[in-house]
């Protein structure tokens, strides 16, 4: 099994398990052994699926402003817990290749691999609702029809960008490219740094 071959498995699983219950509270329950990649990639996207449902809320016109604004606090939080999920799938890749002596011509590449993964994982959230609203029946053929369109776009997306994902491990294992984590620095989070907060104190 290729890597993204797992990352997909744990996504669908993932992705499955939410929607038992389809809310937005329901606590995760982790399969995996801690520790193990398995278990931050579900962790991931379990996050980025609690995420998905939090935009679809927030966006309700009708929605209550005091609660809108908690919602905003939650989404602010769970988008640090994505970013902090990025880097320890990233942590997990510099200790395994940290063997691996990069060529003298080895370049860069334009993002790590746990950030391509943080785009595959919505890649499958993407598919398994729009393959869900071609199958609606409470809307007309039309629609139907489109998101059918869409969804053959996405699952092709899903194809090339699981391959540049597969090739860009292949090139870091080999040392034809080499990767650094950069640690986000999210000026906004930080009571330090964000001069709304820092005016406060």
């Amino acid at each position: 099994m290729t890597f993204t071959e797992l990352c997909g498995q744990i996504f669908t699983r993932s992705i499955a398990d939410y929607h038992i219950t389809d809310n937005v509270d329901t606590p995760v329950n982790n399969p995996y052994p801690e520790r193990s990649l398995e278990h931050l990639l579900y962790h991931k996207n379990w996050i980025d699926t609690v995420q998905w449902h939090f935009e679809d809320i927030i966006r309700d016109p009708e929605i209550d402003p005091s609660e809108a604004l908690t919602l905003k606090r939650r989404i602010d939080a769970s988008n640090q817990e994505r970013t902090d999920m990025v880097e320890y799938i990233d942590s997990y890749f510099l200790d395994k290749y940290s063997s691996v002596t990069p060529s003298a011509s080895a370049t860069i590449n334009t993002e790590s691999p746990a950030w391509a993964v943080d785009r595959l994982s919505i890649l499958y959230l993407k598919i398994y609702h729009m393959d869900a609203e071609s199958r609606r029946t409470d809307t007309d053929t039309a629609h139907r029809k489109q998101c059918a369109d869409k969804l053959a776009v996405l699952k092709t997306q899903l194809v090339d960008l699981s391959t540049a994902i597969e090739e860009l491990l292949a090139d870091i294992e080999a040392g034809r490219k080499y990767m650094k984590v950069y640690r986000q620095m999210k000026m906004y989070n930080d009571p330090a740094l964000n001069p709304v907060l820092y005016a406060k104190q």
